[in-house]
């Protein structure tokens, strides 16, 4: 094969959970059926690659130096919700429930893989909290290990200035049943029930 084809289909196998024979399709088919799709996707790239970068705020995606959710005057300054990743932040906003800013970490704490506090911002985000205006930090890491570890750490750092922080809670999914969820999931739904 060309060398060019080649370097493309390593470039494809950058992208998570694809691997040689799927890189090596995408490859055939942007070459042999959609060319103006495979220039596009080129310039699309060089484009996110060239403009988009962190907010000074909250670390998230932008173009800006600030981005539009720290820049809206309508959101609750008092409140910092923490998450590992823009697309958490995203799924976050798409509930339209939460009105306060964000921080994103952009990844979580992982020993095993020499991902420490200084690789995910935590300085950056202990300014950030410690501003005088906050008033909660919501902790919505992923209830993997590495985010319940990621949490716990950065709840430490902040109840150690007195700033409040709460956690996302956990439970039986909307729709759900009960025959149906692990039994981890109804535990922990049991350990956080609320009066109604």
């Amino acid at each position: 094969m060309a060398k060019s084809f080649e370097f493309l289909t390593e470039a494809l196998r950058r992208l998570p959970g694809v691997g040689p024979k799927s890189a090596q399709r995408m490859a055939f088919h942007l070459l042999q059926h959609d060319r103006e799709g495979a220039a596009m996707l080129s310039r699309a790239l060089y484009q996110a690659v060239e403009q988009v970068h962190h907010c000074a705020l909250c670390n998230t995606f932008t173009e800006t130096e600030i981005c539009d959710t720290c820049a809206d005057e309508s959101r609750d300054k008092r409140q910092l919700c923490v998450v590992e990743t823009p697309a958490d932040q995203v799924m976050i906003e798409s509930t339209l429930t939460y009105k306060g800013l964000y921080f994103v970490l952009m990844g979580r704490l992982s020993p095993l893989d020499g991902i420490g506090p200084k690789d995910i911002h935590l300085e950056k985000l202990l300014a950030r909290a410690a501003d005088g205006v906050v008033e909660e930090v919501v902790l919505a890491t992923n209830f993997t290990n590495e985010g319940e570890a990621t949490a716990h750490y950065i709840s430490e750092m902040l109840k150690a200035r007195g700033l409040a922080v709460t956690r996302l809670a956990r439970g039986v999914p909307v729709g759900g049943e009960l025959e149906y969820v692990d039994a981890g999931t109804i535990a922990r739904a049991m350990l956080d029930r609320r009066s109604t």
